[in-house]
């Protein structure tokens, strides 16, 4: 296989209406026509990216970054997001503010992940390995951790009323070599965030993702930036603020990840994992 084309994905994830007082209605996805049967991209296979967050752009607007570092990069020990960021509201960036002020303390504050909850978009694209199912009719997206799914209707709208979801409703269309996946009604659940760094969101969330092949100067330039920001995944060496991710081919098996098997996240606290109030039988 040549390495040098077509063979590393990126993924350019538009958020808008992602942090507190973000007023309004998520604007609706334009529907594309299908495109030809030759224009779809293969994107099947196991792909993994960086923790803890997104890379950061070379230049304008960007995701948030972690103030801590260590050997040079994102400390992981301390999760401090950087709440001087221009995209944040003084209401997130407050909020963001208080969950570094609890790590620095050497606390684990509450996030989806480490409370057993469902995380939802765009906080699941950082979960470990990722599978895309492509069908004729939907793509079925896997994340190995805690067996998390999402499931995406191709060539259809969203519906007039959409009722909040995990997940959300996702749809998606082709366009020429890229698919294009439009997310709204994600549901808020008690810790909605959209990264690691605890920054928040209302129901007026509105995720688009864009995945395309790219050949191998672009995933080299995207590894070396995020190689600068994050842990490096083992297994790989237009919108207002446009966070973005290369993922690349994983060699690693895929491995079961389940949350509810290791609960004890923090020293002698146990995680929030959802619990029924009464037996179901």
């Amino acid at each position: 296989m040549n390495l040098h084309r077509r063979y590393f994905p990126s993924i350019v994830t538009l958020v808008a209406a992602a942090v507190p007082l973000a007023f309004g209605e998520a604007a609706a996805p334009a529907v594309s026509s299908t495109e030809g049967a030759a224009a779809v991209p293969d994107l099947s296979g196991i792909w993994v990216h960086s923790i803890p967050g997104f890379e950061p752009l070379a230049a304008g607007p960007t995701s948030l970054v972690n103030r801590s570092r260590r050997n040079g990069i994102s400390n992981l020990l301390e999760l401090v997001g950087d709440y001087t960021n221009p995209i944040l509201k003084p209401e997130a960036a407050e909020i963001v503010k208080k969950h570094g002020e609890i790590s620095l303390k050497g606390i684990g504050y509450p996030t989806p992940r480490t409370q057993c909850w469902p995380g939802g978009v765009p906080f699941a694209f950082s979960s470990g390995a990722t599978q895309l199912v492509q069908q004729p009719d939907k793509v079925t997206i896997l994340y190995n951790y805690d067996h998390q799914v999402r499931q995406v209707r191709l060539n259809q709208p969203h519906p007039a009323k959409v009722t909040p979801s995990w997940y959300g409703d996702s749809v998606g269309h082709y366009e020429g070599d890229m698919l294009v996946i439009d997310t709204v009604g994600v549901k808020i659940g008690p810790w909605a965030m959209i990264d690691w760094y605890g920054t928040p969101h209302t129901a007026a969330l509105h995720v688009v993702e864009r995945y395309r092949m790219i050949d191998y100067a672009a995933a080299k330039e995207g590894f070396e930036r995020d190689a600068k920001e994050n842990q490096v995944a083992p297994g790989i060496r237009d919108a207002k603020h446009p966070p973005t991710m290369t993922y690349g081919r994983s060699t690693a098996d895929w491995a079961e990840a389940v949350c509810a098997e290791n609960t004890q996240w923090f020293p002698g606290q146990e995680a929030a994992v959802p619990r029924a109030g009464e037996p179901d039988f």
